[in-house]
């Protein structure tokens, strides 16, 4: 009878445990989702600057580099389900966005030095479903 109860309140315990561990894990994971998407989070505003961009983009690259995101044929990032990061920009409201991997492929020095002063807006962001990161954000010109 003691082995038995004894058992039964080993299982539940290794149970309680293994519960702790997950709800750990799963806390670190969206402490650590909070804390990247506060660095990109901080340019969703009324309006940031062309400069601003650039150092968007640049984040951007480091963290698509650092996790080893995968590149296309035309040398752009694919999107992955938990790490990647893209951003996109519309320079005229009827434009189709253009991927950040367009920009440095013509030069962040060239385009900050024609858009470096022009305002822009966040006007969308979206998440990884996996992990709450951000996974792109899309910049439109708001005016020169």
């Amino acid at each position: 009878m003691k082995k038995t109860i004894f058992v039964i309140l080993l299982i539940f315990l290794a149970i309680l445990i293994c519960i702790y561990m997950n709800y750990k894990q799963m806390a670190m994971a969206h402490a650590e989702a909070q804390k990247f998407n506060k660095q990109y989070e901080f340019y969703n505003k009324e309006t940031i600057l062309g400069t601003d961009i650039t150092t968007i983009i640049n984040k951007a690259m480091d963290n698509n580099e650092t996790y080893s995101v995968s590149k296309d044929e035309k040398n752009q990032y694919i999107p992955n389900e938990t790490d990647s990061i893209k951003i996109y920009l519309c320079l005229k409201a009827e434009d189709k966005p253009s991927p950040m991997e367009e920009i440095v492929e013509i030069g962040l020095t060239d385009f900050t030095s024609l858009f470096g002063e022009v305002t822009f807006q966040c006007a969308d962001i979206k998440y990884h479903e996996k992990t709450g990161k951000i996974a792109e954000m899309t910049f439109v010109l708001s005016k020169y």
